[in-house]
Order: structure tokens, then C-alpha cells, then sequence
């Protein structure tokens, strides 16, 4: 375990339910075939054998190829109540079963895809406040891979090439669905080599939290509490708050320089939580940087 690692004890104390809310958020190209350790303890997050799990493939090229590996793999865990959302564009978004499907649901869970295309049909809907009431006044698990990643901040990574070197506004962003509120997630992030990508991100927003996620791993974050790291890979946060850069005086995809960023690097099987983290300075760094993500942020609506 790392440091800081210690059990959490009793519900979350925050809104009108009593379970703990969760995002699971993966980086892409999570194992559906072997031991599915992530799909499995997502499945477990949301209540089980008898947890109600909705599946959007709104992201997706291939929507019903994607909902049948999905399908499979839960059922599979033992998920008896498994189904895909009917949310295929912004006019199904408006529909009242859907919106009932969403606050009734345990888990409500984003595959991959375009993030970009996922907004799009979810913006400023009904179904995505119903998303954000799920999360925080029903202790819905969400989670999202790959694209359904991606657009858990609020500042979302669009698009963007994996650039060599950081380099002012070489990353095209847009609006999240905002359940994490002070960071900004890049996924596939160590295997597609995307940490010049996410410095670009931050260079231009240093009030934001930098969250690169493997593939086949997975950022756990409990809100108010702690954050844990399952899969196989690393999560890499990195800290702007304190940064020192020119990126204001440099004309379009010059390269940026960038002074006193802090890194820290997370790797599965480490569970991170707020109280039990050492108070000190050496410490501290890190303990911001978790509160952070696990700070309760808006219903957005």
C-alpha cells in the first residue's frame, strides 16, 4: 500500500444517500476477458450481483458491438440487472424514461469512443443532470473508459497529437460533464506517450489538476474521502499550482517553458486517503493534490 494507505470506515456523510460515491475512471483498454479486475471491482462499487448497471455507448462508433461486450462481461461477474442507455442523440437525452433509468440506476457506466461526440448529445440535457443528481445525491457509481474518461472533468481534453514537447495551444479542449471538478483527465497516458499533451492542457490552466491514466488501469476516487489504484498501470498527477512559465508571451505552438511542476506518479494497488496521508511538509504536496480530487464539487444542472 502507499502512503497514507489505510480502510476507510462509514458512508459518506454528503447529500441525501448513504452510500459512497464513486468515479471510475480508466484509461482505456481494460481487460473484458481474463481477470477483469477493474470491470469487477466497478461491478462490486455498485452493488453487486443485484446492482442496476446502465451502460452509455453514446461515444462509440460501433454502439451495439460495443453494449455486447459490455453485456457479456457483467453478466459474466454476475450482474443479473445490466442494460444499455437508449441515449444515441440529443433528442433521446430529452426522454423522461431515460432520465428515470438514469436516477434509478446503481451504476451508470461510459464506454469509449469520441469524447468530443459523447458531449455533444449529453450537453446541457435533461439526461445529463439526471447524471449529476445520480452522482451526487444518489451515490451512483460512474465510471468511463477511454473517451467515457475523458469527459469526467470539466475541462476536457478534445482532441489533440501526442506532441514531442509542451507547446501553447497544441491541445484542442471543451466542456466536460463536470463531475470532477478541479483536474483534467488524458487517458491511454504512458502507453500513447501524452504527458507533453496534458502540460500543454495545463500551461494554459494552472488552476486545474493534471490526471494521466494507463491503459487497463483505473483512478478510484471516493468523493470526500480517498482515492485508490486498480489495474495494471500508473496514474501521473501533475501540479501546476505553483508553475512559473512564459506560455502567455509565445505565439502558437512554440514551445513552452515551464518551471516548478510538481509530478507525483500513483501505481496500482496504492490507495491514497485524505485523513490518514502524513501531515507533513514533505507530505503536503501530495495531500493537496488528493484533496483536490476528491473534492465535492457542483450539481450541475
Amino acid at each position: 500500500m502507499g502512503a497514507g494507505a489505510a480502510a476507510l470506515t462509514g458512508p459518506s456523510a454528503w447529500g441525501q444517500s448513504s452510500k459512497t460515491s464513486r468515479l471510475v475512471i480508466v484509461g482505456g483498454a481494460e481487460d473484458r476477458l481474463q481477470d477483469r479486475i477493474i470491470l469487477r471491482n466497478y461491478a462490486d462499487y455498485c452493488g453487486g450481483s443485484r446492482a442496476r448497471i446502465r451502460v452509455i455507448t453514446a461515444a462509440s462508433g460501433d454502439p451495439k458491438g460495443v453494449w455486447q461486450s459490455y453485456q457479456n462481461v457483467f453478466q459474466s461477474l454476475g450482474v443479473e440487472d445490466v442494460q444499455r442507455l437508449e441515449l444515441d442523440d440529443r433528442e433521446s437525452a430529452h426522454a423522461p424514461a431515460l432520465q428515470a433509468e438514469i436516477l434509478q440506476a446503481d451504476g451508470i457506466f461510459m464506454s469509449g469512443g469520441d469524447q468530443s461526440k459523447l458531449m455533444d448529445t449529453l450537453w446541457d440535457t435533461p439526461a445529463y443532470q439526471s447524471l449529476h443528481q445520480s452522482f451526487h445525491l444518489n451515490g451512483c457509481c460512474i465510471g468511463g473508459t477511454s473517451a467515457g474518461a475523458a469527459v469526467m472533468s470539466r475541462h476536457m481534453i478534445a482532441q489533440g497529437p501526442a506532441v514531442l514537447r509542451p507547446s501553447k495551444e497544441a491541445v484542442d479542449t471543451d466542456i466536460g460533464l463536470g463531475l470532477l471538478s478541479q483536474a483534467v483527465v488524458d487517458q491511454h497516458f504512458s502507453e500513447r506517450r501524452r504527458l507533453a499533451r496534458l502540460l500543454s492542457t495545463l500551461a494554459l490552466r494552472p488552476d486545474l489538476l493534471g490526471v494521466g491514466i494507463d491503459e487497463d488501469t483505473a483512478l478510484v476516487i471516493e468523493r470526500g474521502q480517498a482515492i485508490e489504484i486498480i489495474g495494471r498501470g500508473t496514474v501521473t498527477l501533475v501540479d501546476p499550482s505553483h508553475m512559473q512559465s512564459n506560455v502567455n508571451e509565445l505565439d502558437t505552438l512554440e514551445q513552452i517553458e515551464m518551471l516548478g511542476v510538481q509530478l507525483h506518479l500513483l501505481p496500482a494497488g496504492h490507495r491514497y486517503s485524505v485523513k490518514s496521508i502524513d501531515q507533513t511538509a514533505r507530505s503536503a504536496p501530495l495531500r493537496r493534490a488528493i484533496q483536490r480530487l476528491v473534492a465535492v464539487g457542483p450539481i450541475r444542472g
